[in-house]
């Protein structure tokens, strides 16, 4: 187990569950510079449990965009079943989600935050790597995402941050490719 001391403490994405996916993009352009976000529509994850039960992650379209270091990600729930999204922010509203750590030992940390009383919400692939979003609500008031570090992932990651590099605000949703 990592003790608190040793964990990573490199937050590198922000989430907030929102209404209207293009309003928020346009809202984060606006107010904060964030930008160009990527869209993701019809997201998917491979071996999926929710809270121990093999499903797929609750259908959803996203955005991804920088802000300095850091990713804003925006995710738009596409109904209200039960499931991350609707965990932490009521179907139709908007509010903060999660935040996320790019992990370079996923095992570590996920037991880590485990063994520390926290709870699993959802666990899958992205991308061909295990993702999860562990139930930290009751110690920190949101979810927290752990992504293992892998190179599909530090292309992508890559690819939004070189796009952000003197972005002029044109094309602010974008897709990869």
């Amino acid at each position: 187990m990592i003790a608190p001391s040793d964990r990573n403490k490199d937050i590198m994405q922000l989430c907030w569950v929102v209404p209207d996916l293009e309003a928020a993009v346009d809202h984060w352009v606006r107010t904060a510079g964030a930008g160009p976000f990527f869209l993701f529509e019809d997201v998917h994850f491979e071996d999926g449990v929710y809270r121990g039960t093999p499903s797929d992650i609750a259908p959803h379209r996203a955005a991804i965009g920088q802000c300095g270091a850091t990713q804003i990600e925006l995710v738009q729930p596409l109904d209200g079943r039960p499931g991350v999204w609707s965990d932490v922010v009521p179907f139709g509203k908007a509010g903060f989600h999660h935040a996320g750590f790019y992990c370079e030992d996923y095992a570590a940390e996920r037991e880590a935050y485990l063994s520390s009383g926290a709870a699993m919400a959802f666990e899958g692939l992205m991308m061909g790597a295990r993702t999860c979003y562990i139930d930290t609500v009751p110690q920190l008031g949101y979810l927290t995402e752990l992504i293992t570090a892998n190179p599909i992932a530090a292309q992508v990651f890559g690819a939004f941050r070189a796009a952000a590099e003197g972005w002029d605000g044109n094309e602010p949703i974008r897709t990869l490719g």
